[in-house]
């Protein structure tokens, strides 16, 4: 028996209905699972329910894997989504904060050395 979000259990019918038949995003930016999406508003009226589920949902961010795993959605249901909201700047994305480069062995080793000599 399937749950009412559980996209495996209903007709690939429903997806095709929710994102209008479309398989690709309206954005020319690339979402990733990791990109990071905060809502910019509330629902508006008349949105329809799923997108304003994700507005609800990203009232802090979120990647597109945490709204997938929260909706029950497949990602790629939730990037054509999410690509409707981006142009209607219902949300914002971003990408994740990027790794600091490690610092050069050289000078580790430099310090280490000088505070064993203290």
């Amino acid at each position: 028996m399937s749950r009412p979000g559980d996209w495996e259990g209903s007709s690939p019918e429903r997806l095709y209905v929710i994102t209008g038949g479309r398989n690709g995003s309206q954005v020319p930016a690339t979402l990733d699972l990791v990109t990071l999406i905060v809502a910019t508003s509330g629902p508006r009226h008349g949105m329809p329910p799923e997108q304003a589920a994700i507005v609800r949902l990203c009232s802090s961010p979120l990647s597109v894997a945490e709204i997938s795993a929260y909706l029950s959605f497949p990602v790629s249901v939730v990037t054509v989504l999410l690509g409707d909201l981006l142009v209607d700047e219902q949300v914002a994305a971003r990408a994740p904060v990027q790794r600091a480069p490690l610092p050069d062995r050289a000078l580790i080793e430099a310090v280490i050395d000088g505070l064993q000599q203290l």
